[in-house]
């Protein structure tokens, strides 16, 4: 049975789209807000989005913050949010029955939530052990270093979570700011996934949301890239692997070669069967995991090629990582290794889709990054045209040093000899 997809517009200028799924027995709800860490464009906002996601969960003047889990999970539902560097989702999945209590929770959250000293006081405490946490892991905190490096000073480059010493200089009005000013009607999209009525879904949204204000779309900073040559940062930390984290600067999210992208992320090292993993693990035992990911923002976007190597081994890991691209860039792929690529990507996206919560996010990216939504027929298809050329087209555009960064944590790592050969390697 197909998934069917609608969208419509409420006049105070919220978005409502839906996924009909109905040979679901629930509904998974999600309430967007288009904003995320990039939209922190002051230094000292970094880390404010995902402190709001936090504190929207504390309470509101009806419901403490053990109410709000209660009358989620009391229906036999859950909830949970994140934040991203463009949006920020609070969603809540229960039986289909339940839609209205789901919607009354989550609308209540989000239009009245006290943000009261107290808890923020609390919650400010939380997230320093939430950053803690990142930082005690090497292959989790070399990500971070990663993107300050590669995005340098703009919000792209902060964590999302902020820093300590940042949260502490965060204080109510500088949070109640941001709220009203991003948390209004045309910047938020109401969406549902599941057995679930667009109608009724509609209904529910034009009650819910009738006194929210209606604002103006906010802008994110662009990036600029100036960039010159590769650039290296490692950090010592006393660890039995040092891991490392290779970024590549690519495209925008629409870009052109978005789908040549997406294929060329699952060859070299989105599964166990891809290029790196075979050459870097299978033959060469030079690591115990490495892998790939693509991301891609409005404006830019990067491919990330991590591994956790012996300490010895990072320089010699890191020429052969770059002497495989060239070769793949130099050279057509054969036909049956571009076939696995693309049913492989065909097929996780379908057994994703199969999940209301996936089906949700998955919606509610879409409409919030292109303002549409493109089906799923139409990406196969764009997937499906792909070819080995324009595989190869992307690899010689984005193999040059300006587009280089490279982020270690562990070892001691000569970083002079590194630039030279992430310099050196055209």
């Amino acid at each position: 049975m197909k998934t069917l997809y609608q969208t419509s517009i409420l006049d105070n200028g919220v978005t409502v789209a839906s996924a009909s799924m109905p040979q679901m027995a629930s509904v998974c709800l999600g309430i967007w807000v288009k904003t995320g860490s990039r939209y922190e464009n002051l230094p000292n906002q970094n880390g404010i989005s995902h402190f709001i996601e936090h504190l929207l969960f504390k309470g509101t003047p009806t419901r403490s913050s053990l109410k709000i889990s209660e009358d989620i999970e009391g229906i036999g539902g859950s909830s949970n949010a994140f934040t991203a560097e463009e949006n920020t989702c609070y969603f809540a999945r229960s039986r289909s029955a339940h839609l209205e209590q789901l919607m009354d929770v989550q609308m209540d959250m989000y239009r009245h939530s006290l943000f009261s000293p107290l808890e923020i006081r609390k919650e400010r405490e939380v997230i320093c052990e939430e950053i803690d946490m990142i930082f005690d892991q090497p292959s989790h905190y070399v990500q971070e270093l990663l993107n300050s490096l590669q995005w340098g000073n703009h919000p792209l480059g902060r964590p999302i979570t902020g820093t300590e010493e940042g949260l502490q200089k965060i204080r109510r009005k500088n949070i109640l700011d941001y709220f009203y000013q991003h948390y209004v009607a045309n910047n938020t999209w109401i969406i549902a996934a599941g057995n679930v009525r667009h109608e009724k879904l509609l209904r529910l949204a034009k009650k819910y949301t009738q006194h929210l204000p209606s604002g103006n779309s906010t802008h994110y900073l662009p990036f600029v890239p100036l960039q010159q040559e590769a650039q290296v940062s490692c950090i010592e930390r006393d660890v039995d692997q040092t891991q490392f984290a290779l970024g590549i600067r690519t495209f925008e999210r629409f870009h052109p070669f978005r789908y040549a992208l997406r294929m060329l992320n699952t060859l070299i090292g989105e599964n166990s069967s891809s290029h790196l993993f075979q050459v870097i693990r299978e033959e060469r035992g030079l690591a115990y995991s490495i892998g790939s990911s693509a991301s891609a923002f409005y404006d830019i976007g990067d491919l990330v090629i991590s591994a956790g190597v012996d300490e010895n081994k990072v320089e010699k890991t890191v020429k052969i990582i770059l002497k495989e691209l060239k070769r793949l860039a130099a050279r057509p792929l054969c036909r049956e290794k571009l076939k696995n690529a693309r049913d492989y990507i065909i097929g996780q996206i379908e057994l994703s889709l199969e999940s209301t919560e996936n089906q949700m996010v998955w919606l509610g990216e879409q409409l919030l990054s292109g303002g549409k939504f493109i089906s799923l027929e139409s990406i196969k298809r764009g997937i499906s045209k792909t070819t080995a050329e324009e595989i190869q087209q992307v690899l010689q555009k984005i193999l040059s040093p300006e587009r280089y960064n490279l982020a270690i944590v562990g070892s001691p790592q000569n970083s002079l000899t590194l630039k030279k050969v992430l310099n050196n390697s055209i």
